[in-house]
């Protein structure tokens, strides 16, 4: 399975981008029954956790992002969403996905840059 992130940018604070993340090469039933999760590295930082979807659509978010990020999935294009509004510049960051627990191999990511 190939993941690729895209999506990312620089924007403005207080703006908004959507990433996508296509895990190429999954079978339906492996990608539909995932927890897929979105995490981000700001620079001398280690990866976080930013949000999660469960294989029924439950959500969690990391508190820092509650109510600003939107995750969600399209089983059937084996993507993963994360839609950002209200962005700060704290949000600056490389974005990844990948599946919790069984993760496969990681993508390069998306940079997200939001200058102070």
């Amino acid at each position: 399975v190939r993941l690729v992130e895209t999506g990312g940018g620089s924007v403005q604070a207080g703006g908004s981008l959507r990433l996508s993340c296509k895990a190429s090469g999954s079978i339906l039933s492996d990608f539909s029954g995932s927890v897929m999760v979105w995490y981000r590295q700001a620079p001398g930082s280690q990866r976080e956790s930013v949000a999660s979807i469960t294989s029924d659509r439950r959500t969690e978010y990391v508190d820092s992002v509650k109510g600003r990020f939107t995750i969600s999935r399209d089983n059937s294009k084996r993507t993963a969403y994360l839609e950002m509004n209200s962005l700060k510049p704290e949000d600056t960051a490389v974005y990844y996905c990948n599946r919790r627990g069984y993760e496969w191999s990681w993508g390069p990511g998306t940079q997200v840059t939001v200058p102070s």
